[in-house]
């Protein structure tokens, strides 16, 4: 059984209304937890709630929320939950609190992926509450830019903008990679909202924040220059420069690490999307095919956004002979799913 399903009804009803816990409410309540005194934790049982979430996000990139969600719902009931009521010394109290955050961001990460959104607002409020109870600021900072993804790929830009804002302000001395990071996804709910002079002033903010962080050491799994050319293509498709778009995203595909299966299913269809409104057919044909090569091994409400998409967009073309080709592939695709 999934334990993140019980009670949840209507769980693809996104709420632009969502509260963003306070300090002190948070802090309280966690003081006021009841500690287990029959169980322990230390060190070990921290690493192994790192080790986990590390792992299911791997998979996740390649596979999708849905292969990935159930193993970490699971790892939250039976390990997680326990583990936040052992008693333990102070710092590890906090670096438990703080590892189990990250594990509910990725988790609420996978629901939203799922497109089952209200559920993965609540794993998100509870990251929130998580880490604000640490002290980290980074996971506080990353849940909130979820946040605002989760919002603007849902069309909500206000909701976006105003998470994208809370993540900078509550994160001033972040380094380049963080201030790039968050800037970059200020500058795409920015355009969503129609600012096209502070999307492009915050999106130059995000480009000289990666050329520091890129001068520096890598870290492996975080904002990246994919990572900036998808958001500079997102800023420039919500301002109407549509082959900017398409040139921006391209650069992205070039340079994003191969194990992120996931992103380039659906960045390639994407890709595939706005060439066909360019009248570029021949070449979204191309990137769709592209796409489908990974679709069956990706289990992603995203990834089937983009598949319907697909089927819509190629509706008035289907007297071409390579996209009724396209559309037979991917028919079988769908009726093995």
């Amino acid at each position: 059984m999934d334990p993140s399903r019980r009670g949840v009804l209507g769980a693809g009803l996104y709420s632009v209304a969502l509260t963003v816990p306070g300090w002190p409410d948070v802090v309280g309540r966690f003081e006021r937890i009841r500690a287990d005194p029959h169980s322990r934790i230390g060190r070990g049982e921290v690493e192994s709630v790192i080790a986990m979430t590390e792992r299911i996000s791997e998979i996740d990139d390649q596979f999708g929320g849905r292969t990935a969600r159930p193993m970490a719902a699971a790892f939250l009931v039976n390990n997680i939950a326990p583990y936040l009521r052992a008693t333990a010394s102070e710092p590890v109290r906090r670096a438990m609190l703080s590892a189990s955050a990250d594990h509910l961001y990725l988790t609420g990460y996978m629901a939203v992926d799922e497109r089952l959104d209200t559920l993965g607002q609540r794993y998100y409020t509870k990251a929130l509450e998580l880490s604000l109870a640490a002290g980290d600021h980074l996971t506080y900072c990353t849940t909130l830019r979820g946040m605002s993804v989760q919002a603007v790929e849902l069309g909500h830009g206000a909701a976006a903008l105003r998470y994208a804002e809370a993540a900078s302000t509550a994160s001033p001395q972040a380094g380049p990679r963080m201030r790039a990071f968050l800037a970059g996804q200020q500058a795409h709910a920015l355009a969503q909202t129609g600012d096209r002079v502070g999307a492009l002033a915050m999106l130059h903010v995000a480009e000289v924040a990666m050329e520091q962080a890129e001068s520096k050491a890598k870290a492996h799994g975080s904002y990246d220059p994919a990572s900036l050319a998808y958001h500079v293509a997102q800023v420039n498709f919500e301002l109407g420069d549509r082959d900017g778009a398409i040139r921006a995203l391209q650069r992205s595909e070039k340079v994003r690490p191969l194990v992120y299966r996931r992103a380039r299913v659906r960045h390639r269809a994407m890709l595939a999307e706005w060439q066909v409104e360019a009248g570029r057919l021949e070449e979204g044909v191309r990137n769709w095919h592209l796409a489908l090569d990974d679709y069956p091994q990706v289990q992603s409400g995203r990834a089937d956004d983009r598949f319907r998409a697909m089927v819509v967009a190629t509706k008035p073309h289907t007297r071409n002979h390579h996209v009724r080709e396209l559309l037979d592939r991917a028919g079988s695709m769908a009726a093995g799913r």
